[in-house]
């Protein structure tokens, strides 16, 4: 059994993810729809004090791409949305490992409301019938009695009926106009499915979840895999061994780990060059609060000793960093976070405040790093203008010194 140093593990993760080189290349759309591939999923959030969630994932994967291209995709066919992670497109290939969940979806707590569904059956399966004939519906569509909402929990009753029929697969996304869901009924969206044929036995689907899982992550352990289809929580240590005998993963250890870890099989020939350093990211670039890298924090913690919170919906007044942290990763490191926000109108990138983690030691070479990968993000925001407004005075002072140069 092959022993891996945490560098190396955090490498194998990166190479997974996409984010072990700099792209070489001006994406194409085929690119956004390879990186959702090799993700396995595309978290969605419509937070866009930056460029909301899934479009800069693949910002930080694919460099400048425009935006509008995964919304293509979607209404193309060749995505869906459905709850995995959590709300996440999806390659439309995956629908059937998603299928059980919409057949029973008990298991799926508020993504599911089950007492609106008994208490109020009759009006959405008229509404359902009302999308059949008439075609496909947004939730703006329907007038709100009293006024504007003041959140998810007050939500218009045939957003609610909605929200019901997309989870029991009854209706799907069929595209997104300003980010805005448009639903149509899924034999229109996905006419060649048919679950008399189609649909694949339970632990089958659970089996190829896991595989998904760790091919997603590079390096899995056991008390990791539940969370990123947001399976059953339980330790999966037999599954993933069992996974091991069928060839698909590889055992091996990590340095100061107890816990039984897996290679993907895709990755195990990389072992020994991202042991030596021979391999390792040259990446540097902010990521998502909902980016895959991060949105664990046990394993963001265990691989990167990197204790991240999305504080966007923590009260003002208890948070630490900021509303919309984006971690920095620098050359396979988590280095530090920045609270962020593109000032559209007046072309203003900006940094309201960087913090740089314990022990991280300003260097011209990372100071360069940052700010290429600033005025990167910047440029795609259409806010070409960057600035940070609070930082530690040596970062700040290596930045000065750089642009004084530059000019």
């Amino acid at each position: 059994m092959k022993t891996l140093t945490l560098p190396a593990a955090r490498t194998l993760h990166l190479a997974a993810q996409g984010l072990l080189v700099p792209p070489r290349r001006k994406p194409t759309k085929a690119d956004v729809l390879d990186a959702i591939r090799r993700m396995a999923q595309l978290q969605i959030d419509t937070i866009h004090v930056v460029a909301r969630s899934p479009y800069l994932v693949l910002f930080s994967r694919l460099g400048a791409y425009p935006p509008q291209w995964l919304d293509e995709l979607l209404a193309q066919g060749s995505l869906f949305e459905y709850w995995a992670h959590e709300a996440s497109f999806l390659p439309i290939e995956d629908y059937g490992l998603m299928r059980h969940r919409m057949l029973d979806p008990s298991g799926m707590g508020w993504k599911y409301a089950a007492q609106w569904h008994d208490q109020y059956r009759a009006e959405i399966d008229t509404l359902l019938e009302h999308v059949r004939a008439n075609g496909p519906v947004r939730s703006a569509d329907f007038a709100r009695e009293a006024g504007k909402s003041n959140g998810w929990w007050d939500w218009k009753p045939e957003k609610r009926h909605l929200e019901v029929l997309f989870a029991i697969g009854q209706l799907m996304v069929a595209e997104r106009r300003n980010f805005h869901r448009v639903y149509d009924v899924s034999e229109r969206v996905l006419p060649s499915w048919d679950d008399a044929r189609d649909l694949q036995p339970p632990e089958a689907v659970a089996e190829e979840l896991l595989r998904r899982t760790c091919r997603a992550l590079g390096v899995a352990r056991a008390d990791w895999v539940a969370d990123y289809y947001r399976l059953p929580r339980r330790p999966y240590g037999a599954e993933l061994h069992a996974l091991a005998e069928a060839g698909d993963l590889v055992q091996v250890k990590v340095d100061g780990w107890k816990q039984d870890t897996f290679v993907h099989r895709e990755f195990a020939p990389l072992i020994d060059d991202a042991n030596s350093g021979k391999l390792s990211s040259t990446v540097t670039t902010v990521l998502s609060p909902f980016d895959p890298v991060v949105w664990d924090r046990k394993r963001a913690a265990a691989l990167f000793d990197f204790d991240y919170v999305i504080e966007c919906y923590t009260p003002a007044a208890k948070r630490k960093y900021g509303y919309f942290v984006l971690p920095i990763l620098n050359r396979g490191k988590l280095i530090g976070r920045a609270d962020a926000k593109a000032h559209r109108s007046s072309g203003l990138f900006e940094l309201k405040a960087v913090h740089l983690e314990p022990g991280v030691r300003v260097s011209a070479r990372l100071a360069t790093d940052l700010r290429r990968a600033f005025q990167r993000c910047a440029d795609w925001h259409g806010t070409p203008e960057w600035q940070i407004t609070s930082g530690p005075a040596d970062l700040m002072e290596a930045l000065a010194a750089q642009t004084s140069a530059a000019a």
